[in-house]
């Protein structure tokens, strides 16, 4: 016959703890773990597991949902998880949840194929776009390097005759530098709390969550960045859309005309003669305003937002995702969400920060985006296609600018620099978890 289980299994005998102190809150999780270590272990991969590892003793527990002694087989009738019991055990916690919201698998994971062949095929289709997005930018980065380092002593030597009260190339005006410069710190708050709770097992991310005033503190910030992030998105088609009104152009000219972020033909040409002056078979391309890698990144803002915004909304608010939704759909959108933050991280932080600032001949950082303004001899050689565009159509004046005070510079610089550090940290973290973290 079975030990059966006694007081000090749970109370342990001469460190007894109040039930309603932290402590006890907290270390009941591994305390249920140790008879039951399977399913304590997939309740640790879910959103109440991972905050509750930083801290969080509000997020539910195990006996939140099982209770403590008043613990029954899911099959008898009086369990709090038994057919007519479940939903008012929900309702505890998430007011208003209907039956939708029971569908919600609190224990699944995506190891097994043949109990959730939806979370396992998502979690390796994720896995597939990470690896086949890094493999094929990583080699793209280490053809482009040598080629890069060729290029730094020309580039030097071209900024330091460069004159410094000159008029510049106004590139990005200023509601463009200022979208920017709020996406930079929304995301550094998103990047920073996403995967704080995602490696929530590491001390790294213990040890923050304790400086910004705990899991708590962490949620809001990260969904107060979000709505920034939103906001942000709202009011960059608002603007696309006056540039549109504004063009008198057609729809097709306007989203596939020279001077297009939409990928086109001519991008996929300008890829194939890039590779070939990477391998030195050919000359550098003459890049118009917008080059394909620059392209790709303002796709991907896109395509991030879609994606780990509506999987976001969805686990921001359950209730209602699963009003509409099976409720197991919030176990997908965990996956997607968590594994597309971690490549918008991964990739905002390494390919793109190469692609824009540890380049040789633009290290340490390109300050364009801060102060929105080029030296002319620089955009001549880095945009000739544009160049000559302007010129023939006697534009070119009205491209110009003033530089900008020394002390706007100068802040920039410090600001770029702070925020190079601060990505290239977190990408650290990230790759010494993925490498050694248990």
């Amino acid at each position: 016959m079975p030990e059966l289980p006694n007081c000090s299994n749970c109370h342990s005998s001469h460190d007894i703890t109040r039930i309603d102190a932290s402590d006890f809150k907290l270390t009941m999780m591994d305390q249920c773990g140790r008879c039951h270590m399977e399913v304590a272990e997939t309740y640790m991969d879910t959103y109440h597991g991972k905050v509750s590892k930083l801290g969080a003793d509000k997020a539910a527990k195990c006996y939140d949902c099982h209770g403590s002694h008043d613990i029954r087989a899911l099959n008898d009738p009086k369990s709090r998880l038994s057919e007519a019991n479940i939903m008012e055990t929900c309702r505890d916690c998430h007011p208003g949840a209907r039956s939708g919201f029971r569908g919600y698998l609190t224990h699944a994971t995506h190891y097994d194929p043949e109990r959730y062949p939806a979370l396992f095929y998502t979690f390796w289709g994720m896995t597939g776009l990470l690896l086949g997005t890094f493999t094929f930018f990583g080699c793209h980065t280490l053809l482009w390097l040598p080629t890069s380092w060729r290029m730094r002593k020309h580039a030097k030597e071209l900024l330091a005759n460069v004159d410094p009260k000159a008029k510049q190339v106004l590139r990005f005006p200023t509601n463009q530098r200022a979208m920017h410069l709020f996406m930079i710190i929304s995301f550094f708050g998103l990047a920073f709390t996403g995967m704080m709770l995602k490696f929530s097992y590491m001390t790294w991310a213990k040890s923050l969550a304790w400086i910004i005033g705990g899991a708590e503190m962490a949620g809001y910030i990260h969904r107060f960045c979000a709505v920034i992030m939103f906001s942000l998105f709202a009011y960059h088609l608002g603007d696309a859309y006056r540039q549109f009104r504004k063009s008198n152009k057609t729809v097709k000219d306007f989203l596939l005309g020279a001077n297009t972020l939409v990928p086109t033909w001519n991008d996929a040409k300008e890829f194939v003669q890039t590779v070939k002056w990477f391998l030195g078979r050919g000359p550098r391309p003459r890049y118009g305003k917008w080059t394909y890698w620059e392209k790709f990144d303002y796709l991907a803002v896109f395509w991030g937002i879609g994606i780990i915004g509506s999987t976001g909304l969805m686990l921001w608010f359950p209730v209602l995702t699963t009003t509409i939704l099976p409720g197991w759909v919030l176990n997908v959108a965990t996956i997607i969400h968590s594994d597309e933050a971690l490549l918008a991280t991964g990739f905002i932080f390494t390919i793109h920060f190469f692609n824009t600032h540890f380049r040789p001949e633009k290290f340490p950082v390109d300050f364009v985006m801060l102060t929105g303004r080029v030296p002319l001899e620089e955009w001549k050689q880095e945009r000739p296609r544009e160049y000559d565009d302007l010129v023939a159509s006697g534009k070119l004046e009205e491209a110009l600018a003033d530089p900008m005070p020394l002390v706007v510079n100068r802040v920039g610089k410090y600001f770029g620099i702070l925020a190079v550090t601060i990505g290239i940290c977190l990408v650290f973290l990230i790759i010494s978890t993925l490498l050694f973290g248990r």
